[in-house]
């Protein structure tokens, strides 16, 4: 109760945050976004429910160790002659007449209608009783083991829920920024193809170049000004996601914070791999679900061994409610399941091979993980050597751009030499934004892999 009340509150904090801020643009860089959305993500919600099922059955399970104090009241009224005469024992109310002592003649064939055929006993029967386990086969340490594992299995599964919301925003924040990066060099392209339309124009004015030029630069304004609109769709359509992905209505006014590259992690990948292996949450959250799966093992064989418990009971017994006798019983219950046509075997034979299962699905995983952690360093390689190759791609275009459009300016050369230099350069600062997205991500699924996307330290 207490985490669903906590629950609630961060829940309620969050949107009491949200609407203060409502009339103004919220301004938040990609920390203040990962921590909204690890507050209001509902695969965080719903794993940290699972971790509170988790901790709940290990009290459970703890709890099986202890003793159980029963209480019951049992009201009885019966003619059976068992029954009867036992509840009148039970009461300390029997009489010698309860015997049929006042119908015996010395014949010993005579029945007794007292006891025979008694009349209706009422019994009113208070009891508190105590059951203590002693031994049980390791069934009882087999599920609190059991419950731990599913415990961490929870607490990981729970961190590698938080690892990749993470990336999701990393993702939706640096597709907004490239987005927003893309705007910026349609806008630069229509500046540009505007000012040729407006050069050639004037060249034409003076009979420098002929009215196909003209054509031409005007022709790439229009396709330029489509570019630019595409653009602006697809900024709006990023920042969309990233409302949806915080949680945040598609109205409300956002205004994300700087540019972010993480930084690439140091290592050999080699180390970087057994690293994961050793560290990544869902790799953890397997591990541990398979200590479950052998406590299972455990639990299942308990039924081969035998079975001691002990009782403390304390019982009253009366007529009414009133003058009621008091009796305890102690006992001792050893119990051994000798046969069972199988239902054991097959009960340990399942756990066995359920635990069999995630062996192979840990070592699958295990080997998936060392390729994740391999591609997206290589891919991390990669996307910065190609970074740094669209730089000085970008430099050398624009020194192209600008001999060239000198060139037509002094009537050496056409518009079409100038629309296509032009044109290589939009090419180039498109691609320099396709690399910092690309190296962005290939870092941050680098460290998704190894377990290291940690939103303090972003």
């Amino acid at each position: 109760m207490d985490f669903l009340r906590k629950a609630r509150l961060r829940r309620l904090a969050g949107g009491m945050l949200l609407w203060c801020m409502a009339g103004a643009a919220l301004g938040a860089d990609l920390q203040q976004c990962v921590s909204i959305a690890l507050r209001q993500n509902p695969d965080i919600l719903a794993s940290q429910f699972q971790l509170a099922q988790a901790e709940a059955a290990l009290s459970q399970a703890q709890g099986q160790r202890l003793p159980k104090l029963n209480a019951s009241i049992t009201a009885t009224r019966s003619n059976d002659a068992l029954n009867a005469f036992g509840l009148k024992l039970s009461q300390r109310n029997v009489t010698f007449n309860d015997f049929g002592l006042s119908e015996y003649t010395g014949i010993g064939t005579v029945a007794p209608t007292a006891v025979n055929e008694p009349n209706p006993v009422n019994n009113y029967n208070p009891r508190l009783e105590l059951q203590i386990p002693l031994y049980n086969g390791g069934m009882i340490a087999g599920y609190v083991d059991q419950a731990r594992a599913y415990v961490k299995a929870a607490q990981a599964g729970d961190q590698a829920a938080r690892q990749r919301v993470i990336f999701q925003v990393i993702q939706a924040y640096q597709g907004a920024h490239t987005a927003h990066a893309y705007v910026n060099v349609a806008q630069q392209a229509h500046a540009a193809a505007e000012a040729y339309v407006k050069t050639t124009q004037n060249l034409l004015n003076e009979g420098v170049v002929v009215r196909s030029d003209l054509l031409f630069a005007q022709v790439n304004l229009a396709n330029v000004q489509v570019n630019l609109e595409e653009a602006r769709r697809g900024e709006a359509a990023a920042i969309d996601q990233l409302h949806l992905l915080l949680g945040l209505s598609l109205d409300e006014k956002l205004e994300i914070g700087p540019d972010f590259t993480p930084a690439a992690l140091g290592g050999k990948v080699a180390e970087l791999q057994d690293e994961a292996v050793a560290a990544n949450p869902g790799i953890l959250a397997l591990r541990n679900q398979l200590d479950a799966a052998g406590a299972g093992v455990k639990v299942a064989s308990a039924d081969y061994y035998p079975h001691l418990n002990a009782v403390i009971r304390k019982d009253w017994n009366a007529p009414a409610f009133q003058q009621f006798a008091s009796s305890y019983t102690v006992a001792g219950v050893l119990s051994w399941q000798i046969f069972d046509m199988g239902v054991t075997r097959g009960a340990v034979g399942r756990a066995e091979a359920s635990r069999a299962e995630l062996q192979a699905r840990l070592k699958q995983a295990e080997e998936g993980v060392r390729f994740q952690v391999i591609d997206a360093w290589r891919g991390s390689a990669e996307a910065e050597s190609r970074v740094n190759a669209r730089t000085a791609a970008v430099a050398q275009a624009e020194e192209a751009q600008r001999l060239v459009a000198k060139r037509y300016e002094n009537g050496v050369t056409t518009m079409v030499e100038v629309l296509a230099a032009q044109a290589q350069l939009d090419q180039a600062r498109a691609e320099q934004v396709a690399a910092h997205y690309q190296l962005t991500m290939q870092r941050s699924a680098l460290r998704l892999a190894v377990g290291k996307l940690d939103g303090e330290q972003l």
